[in-house]
Protein backbone atom coordinates (compact mmCIF):
# COMPACT_ATOMS: atom_id res chain seq x y z
CA UNK A 1 0.00 0.00 0.00
CA UNK A 2 2.89 2.62 0.76
CA UNK A 3 4.72 1.65 -2.08
CA UNK A 4 1.46 2.17 -4.47
CA UNK A 5 0.59 5.55 -2.21
CA UNK A 6 4.25 6.67 -3.18
CA UNK A 7 3.88 5.46 -6.62
CA UNK A 8 0.98 7.33 -7.18
CA UNK A 9 2.31 10.75 -5.40
CA UNK A 10 0.12 10.53 -2.58
CA UNK A 11 1.57 9.86 1.33
CA UNK A 12 1.90 6.78 3.04
CA UNK A 13 -0.58 6.37 5.70
CA UNK A 14 0.67 7.17 9.11
CA UNK A 15 0.95 4.67 12.14
CA UNK A 16 -1.73 4.94 14.01
CA UNK A 17 -0.51 6.90 17.11
CA UNK A 18 -2.12 6.91 20.96
CA UNK A 19 -1.68 10.01 23.27
CA UNK A 20 -2.53 9.13 27.22
CA UNK A 21 -2.11 12.14 29.78
CA UNK A 22 -0.50 11.26 33.12
CA UNK A 23 -1.27 12.77 36.19
CA UNK A 24 0.34 12.60 39.56
CA UNK A 25 1.07 15.57 42.64
CA UNK A 26 4.78 15.31 43.05
CA UNK A 27 6.82 18.42 42.70
CA UNK A 28 9.74 18.72 40.83
CA UNK A 29 13.07 17.49 42.46
CA UNK A 30 10.86 14.73 44.18
CA UNK A 31 11.45 11.06 42.77
CA UNK A 32 8.17 11.00 41.63
CA UNK A 33 8.50 13.42 39.34
CA UNK A 34 11.77 12.37 37.58
CA UNK A 35 9.63 9.06 37.39
CA UNK A 36 6.68 10.29 35.30
CA UNK A 37 9.28 12.05 33.27
CA UNK A 38 11.76 9.36 32.40
CA UNK A 39 8.70 7.22 31.99
CA UNK A 40 7.68 9.32 29.02
CA UNK A 41 10.55 9.84 27.66
CA UNK A 42 11.47 5.76 27.66
CA UNK A 43 8.14 5.18 26.11
CA UNK A 44 7.72 7.36 23.03
CA UNK A 45 11.04 6.35 21.91
CA UNK A 46 10.78 2.79 22.43
CA UNK A 47 7.52 2.82 20.42
CA UNK A 48 8.85 4.82 18.10
CA UNK A 49 6.71 7.88 18.30
CA UNK A 50 3.25 5.32 18.46
CA UNK A 51 3.03 6.27 21.98
CA UNK A 52 2.91 9.64 23.59
CA UNK A 53 2.55 10.49 27.04
CA UNK A 54 1.94 13.68 28.39
CA UNK A 55 2.62 14.51 32.32
CA UNK A 56 0.82 16.61 33.90
CA UNK A 57 2.54 17.06 37.67
CA UNK A 58 1.61 18.81 41.07
CA UNK A 59 -1.74 18.43 40.91
CA UNK A 60 -2.65 20.17 38.06
CA UNK A 61 -5.42 17.31 36.93
CA UNK A 62 -6.44 17.58 40.65
CA UNK A 63 -5.59 15.84 43.75
CA UNK A 64 -6.20 12.20 45.37
CA UNK A 65 -9.87 11.75 44.87
CA UNK A 66 -9.97 13.64 41.57
CA UNK A 67 -7.16 11.80 40.46
CA UNK A 68 -8.47 7.79 41.16
CA UNK A 69 -12.08 8.69 39.87
CA UNK A 70 -10.30 10.50 36.47
CA UNK A 71 -8.99 7.36 35.79
CA UNK A 72 -11.84 4.77 36.26
CA UNK A 73 -13.48 6.99 34.55
CA UNK A 74 -10.96 7.50 31.93
CA UNK A 75 -11.02 11.28 32.03
CA UNK A 76 -7.77 10.90 33.06
CA UNK A 77 -6.01 7.68 30.95
CA UNK A 78 -2.77 7.12 33.35
CA UNK A 79 -1.51 8.14 36.69
CA UNK A 80 -0.19 7.55 40.22
CA UNK A 81 -0.76 8.13 43.65
CA UNK A 82 -1.10 6.18 46.92
CA UNK A 83 -2.46 2.58 47.44
CA UNK A 84 -4.36 4.15 50.05
CA UNK A 85 -5.80 6.46 47.76
CA UNK A 86 -7.03 3.35 45.24
CA UNK A 87 -8.98 2.05 48.36
CA UNK A 88 -12.08 4.20 46.45
CA UNK A 89 -12.12 1.48 44.09
CA UNK A 90 -11.07 -1.34 45.69
CA UNK A 91 -10.47 -1.39 49.79
CA UNK A 92 -8.39 -4.02 50.33
CA UNK A 93 -5.86 -2.95 47.83
CA UNK A 94 -4.53 0.07 50.86
CA UNK A 95 -3.27 -3.13 52.70
CA UNK A 96 0.00 -2.69 50.17
CA UNK A 97 0.44 1.03 51.97
CA UNK A 98 0.25 -0.34 55.47
CA UNK A 99 2.00 1.16 57.88
CA UNK A 100 5.38 -1.22 58.66
CA UNK A 101 4.23 -3.61 56.46
CA UNK A 102 7.31 -3.82 54.58
CA UNK A 103 11.08 -4.87 55.43
CA UNK A 104 12.54 -2.35 53.37
CA UNK A 105 12.56 -0.87 50.21
CA UNK A 106 13.29 -3.76 48.40
CA UNK A 107 10.49 -5.90 49.93
CA UNK A 108 7.93 -3.01 48.49
CA UNK A 109 8.99 -3.18 45.46
CA UNK A 110 9.10 -7.45 45.34
CA UNK A 111 5.75 -7.28 46.75
CA UNK A 112 4.11 -4.94 44.48
CA UNK A 113 5.69 -6.05 40.92
CA UNK A 114 2.71 -6.08 39.14
CA UNK A 115 4.21 -9.16 36.80
CA UNK A 116 6.36 -11.20 39.44
CA UNK A 117 4.26 -10.56 42.59
CA UNK A 118 1.42 -13.41 42.95
CA UNK A 119 -0.56 -11.50 45.75
CA UNK A 120 -0.39 -8.08 43.36
CA UNK A 121 -0.94 -9.53 40.40
CA UNK A 122 -4.26 -11.20 42.11
CA UNK A 123 -5.14 -7.56 43.59
CA UNK A 124 -4.85 -6.05 40.61
CA UNK A 125 -6.92 -8.31 38.56
CA UNK A 126 -9.73 -7.83 41.32
CA UNK A 127 -9.53 -3.95 40.18
CA UNK A 128 -9.24 -4.64 36.78
CA UNK A 129 -13.01 -6.74 37.08
CA UNK A 130 -14.54 -3.94 39.56
CA UNK A 131 -13.39 -0.53 38.80
CA UNK A 132 -11.69 -0.93 35.25
CA UNK A 133 -7.97 0.16 36.42
CA UNK A 134 -5.13 -1.95 36.23
CA UNK A 135 -1.84 -1.89 38.13
CA UNK A 136 0.84 -1.67 35.18
CA UNK A 137 4.08 -0.42 37.52
CA UNK A 138 5.12 0.93 40.70
CA UNK A 139 7.90 3.36 42.01
CA UNK A 140 9.47 4.08 45.41
CA UNK A 141 10.37 7.27 47.00
CA UNK A 142 11.74 6.18 50.00
CA UNK A 143 10.48 5.89 53.90
CA UNK A 144 8.08 8.22 55.28
CA UNK A 145 9.34 10.28 58.16
CA UNK A 146 7.70 12.14 60.60
CA UNK A 147 8.66 15.93 60.98
CA UNK A 148 6.95 18.75 63.80
CA UNK A 149 7.90 21.69 65.04
CA UNK A 150 9.48 20.09 67.78
CA UNK A 151 11.07 16.96 68.90
CA UNK A 152 8.72 13.75 69.49
CA UNK A 153 10.41 10.49 70.81
CA UNK A 154 6.77 8.50 71.48
CA UNK A 155 2.84 8.42 70.94
CA UNK A 156 2.51 10.32 74.02
CA UNK A 157 3.98 13.51 72.86
CA UNK A 158 1.40 13.96 69.58
CA UNK A 159 -1.59 13.54 72.09
CA UNK A 160 -3.99 16.32 71.49
CA UNK A 161 -1.54 17.76 68.74
CA UNK A 162 -3.03 18.27 65.20
CA UNK A 163 -0.63 16.28 62.70
CA UNK A 164 -1.41 16.17 58.69
CA UNK A 165 -2.14 13.37 57.08
CA UNK A 166 -2.69 12.55 53.48
CA UNK A 167 -6.78 12.86 53.05
CA UNK A 168 -7.56 8.99 53.07
CA UNK A 169 -8.80 6.63 55.84
CA UNK A 170 -5.79 5.02 56.00
CA UNK A 171 -4.00 7.75 57.10
CA UNK A 172 -6.48 8.78 59.44
CA UNK A 173 -6.05 5.51 61.07
CA UNK A 174 -2.25 5.83 61.01
CA UNK A 175 -1.94 9.34 62.65
CA UNK A 176 -4.74 8.33 64.92
CA UNK A 177 -2.44 5.38 66.12
CA UNK A 178 0.32 7.55 66.09
CA UNK A 179 -1.38 9.15 68.87
CA UNK A 180 -2.26 12.70 67.36
CA UNK A 181 -5.64 14.45 65.89
CA UNK A 182 -5.54 13.53 62.21
CA UNK A 183 -6.26 16.54 59.72
CA UNK A 184 -6.25 15.43 56.02
CA UNK A 185 -4.79 18.63 53.92
CA UNK A 186 -3.92 18.18 50.41
CA UNK A 187 -0.01 18.09 49.73
CA UNK A 188 -0.59 21.52 47.74
CA UNK A 189 -2.14 23.10 50.72
CA UNK A 190 0.89 21.27 53.13
CA UNK A 191 3.08 24.62 53.60
CA UNK A 192 0.38 26.92 54.46
CA UNK A 193 -0.73 24.50 56.61
CA UNK A 194 2.14 23.98 58.60
CA UNK A 195 3.15 27.87 58.39
CA UNK A 196 0.03 28.79 60.04
CA UNK A 197 -0.26 26.45 62.81
CA UNK A 198 -3.42 24.28 61.46
CA UNK A 199 -0.98 21.18 61.70
CA UNK A 200 2.48 20.77 63.92
CA UNK A 201 3.51 17.97 61.96
CA UNK A 202 3.27 15.74 59.12
CA UNK A 203 5.19 12.68 57.34
CA UNK A 204 6.49 11.97 54.13
CA UNK A 205 9.57 10.82 52.22
CA UNK A 206 13.02 12.97 52.73
CA UNK A 207 12.82 13.46 48.97
CA UNK A 208 9.43 14.95 48.97
CA UNK A 209 10.51 16.85 52.25
CA UNK A 210 13.60 18.85 50.58
CA UNK A 211 11.67 18.96 47.38
CA UNK A 212 8.78 21.25 49.16
CA UNK A 213 10.80 23.25 51.30
CA UNK A 214 9.41 21.73 54.61
CA UNK A 215 12.33 22.86 55.84
CA UNK A 216 11.54 26.29 56.12
CA UNK A 217 8.29 25.27 58.38
CA UNK A 218 9.37 22.26 60.20
CA UNK A 219 12.46 22.23 62.93
CA UNK A 220 12.86 18.17 63.62
CA UNK A 221 12.41 15.22 61.24
CA UNK A 222 11.50 11.52 63.16
CA UNK A 223 13.45 8.50 61.36
CA UNK A 224 10.28 6.19 61.70
CA UNK A 225 10.48 4.72 58.87
CA UNK A 226 6.79 4.00 58.81
CA UNK A 227 5.72 3.61 55.95
CA UNK A 228 8.45 2.21 52.90
CA UNK A 229 6.85 4.77 50.37
CA UNK A 230 5.75 2.72 47.19
CA UNK A 231 3.45 3.98 44.75
CA UNK A 232 1.45 2.30 41.66
CA UNK A 233 1.17 3.56 38.51
CA UNK A 234 -2.41 2.57 37.19
CA UNK A 235 -4.42 3.02 34.17
CA UNK A 236 -8.08 2.98 32.61
CA UNK A 237 -8.49 -0.50 31.61
CA UNK A 238 -10.10 0.69 28.61
CA UNK A 239 -7.31 2.71 27.50
CA UNK A 240 -5.07 0.39 28.04
CA UNK A 241 -6.49 -2.46 25.75
CA UNK A 242 -6.67 0.34 22.79
CA UNK A 243 -2.88 0.28 22.96
CA UNK A 244 -1.76 -2.40 20.52
CA UNK A 245 -0.20 -5.40 22.24
CA UNK A 246 3.25 -5.06 20.71
CA UNK A 247 3.38 -1.37 22.67
CA UNK A 248 1.40 -2.54 26.02
CA UNK A 249 4.25 -4.76 26.39
CA UNK A 250 6.74 -2.31 25.87
CA UNK A 251 4.89 0.26 28.06
CA UNK A 252 4.74 -2.21 30.74
CA UNK A 253 8.54 -2.90 30.65
CA UNK A 254 9.53 0.84 30.53
CA UNK A 255 7.14 1.10 33.81
CA UNK A 256 9.20 -1.69 35.65
CA UNK A 257 12.63 -0.56 34.09
CA UNK A 258 12.22 3.12 35.48
CA UNK A 259 10.34 1.80 38.79
CA UNK A 260 13.51 -0.53 39.98
CA UNK A 261 15.65 2.78 39.26
CA UNK A 262 13.25 4.89 41.46
CA UNK A 263 14.60 2.24 44.47
CA UNK A 264 18.41 2.95 43.87
CA UNK A 265 17.46 6.34 43.85
CA UNK A 266 15.35 6.53 46.72
CA UNK A 267 17.65 4.58 49.04
CA UNK A 268 20.66 7.12 47.70
CA UNK A 269 18.58 9.87 48.82
CA UNK A 270 17.46 8.76 52.17
CA UNK A 271 21.22 8.66 53.02
CA UNK A 272 22.41 12.05 50.91
CA UNK A 273 19.28 14.31 52.15
CA UNK A 274 20.05 13.60 56.06
CA UNK A 275 23.21 15.98 55.31
CA UNK A 276 21.49 17.94 53.02
CA UNK A 277 18.80 18.45 55.26
CA UNK A 278 20.74 19.16 59.05
CA UNK A 279 22.68 21.84 56.70
CA UNK A 280 19.34 23.90 56.00
CA UNK A 281 18.78 23.46 59.53
CA UNK A 282 16.78 20.21 60.14
CA UNK A 283 17.24 18.46 63.34
CA UNK A 284 17.02 14.42 63.26
CA UNK A 285 15.64 12.33 66.06
CA UNK A 286 16.92 8.43 65.85
CA UNK A 287 16.40 5.46 68.34
CA UNK A 288 19.59 6.39 69.77
CA UNK A 289 18.23 9.55 70.61
CA UNK A 290 15.75 7.81 72.15
CA UNK A 291 12.81 7.42 69.78
CA UNK A 292 10.46 4.77 70.86
CA UNK A 293 10.12 3.30 66.97
CA UNK A 294 8.76 0.02 68.45
CA UNK A 295 5.94 2.02 70.79
CA UNK A 296 4.73 3.76 67.51
CA UNK A 297 4.15 0.69 65.33
CA UNK A 298 2.81 -1.16 68.51
CA UNK A 299 0.93 1.41 68.76
CA UNK A 300 -0.48 1.94 64.92
CA UNK A 301 -0.84 -1.75 64.28
CA UNK A 302 -3.10 -2.02 67.08
CA UNK A 303 -5.10 0.79 65.05
CA UNK A 304 -5.17 -0.50 61.74
CA UNK A 305 -6.15 -4.39 63.30
CA UNK A 306 -9.75 -2.17 64.53
CA UNK A 307 -10.28 -0.01 61.26
CA UNK A 308 -9.50 -2.53 58.71
CA UNK A 309 -9.71 -6.15 60.30
CA UNK A 310 -9.89 -7.49 57.09
CA UNK A 311 -6.10 -7.20 56.12
CA UNK A 312 -4.63 -8.98 58.61
CA UNK A 313 -4.39 -12.34 56.25
CA UNK A 314 -3.25 -9.96 52.98
CA UNK A 315 -0.68 -8.31 54.83
CA UNK A 316 0.52 -11.89 56.06
CA UNK A 317 0.98 -12.22 52.64
CA UNK A 318 2.80 -9.22 51.99
CA UNK A 319 5.26 -9.71 54.42
CA UNK A 320 5.74 -12.87 53.49
CA UNK A 321 6.84 -12.30 49.76
CA UNK A 322 10.70 -12.78 49.73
Amino acid sequence: MATLAFACGLAAPAAAQTTIRYAHVGSEGDIQYWYADEFAKRVEKRTDGRVKVHVFPNSQLGGASETVDGVRSGAIPLAHHEFGSLARLFPDIAAFAAPFVYRDGAHAMAATDPIKSDIMKEMSDKMVKQSNVRIIGRLYRGARQMTAKTAIYSPSDLQGKRFRGVPLPLWTTMIKGMGAVPTPVEVGELPTALMTGMVMGQENPLTMINANKLYEVQTHVMLTGHMQNVLPVFINERVWQSIPEKDRAIVAEVAAEVGEETLKLGLEAEVNLIDELKKKGMTFITEKDGLKVEEFKASVGKQVDADFPTWKPLMERIAAVK
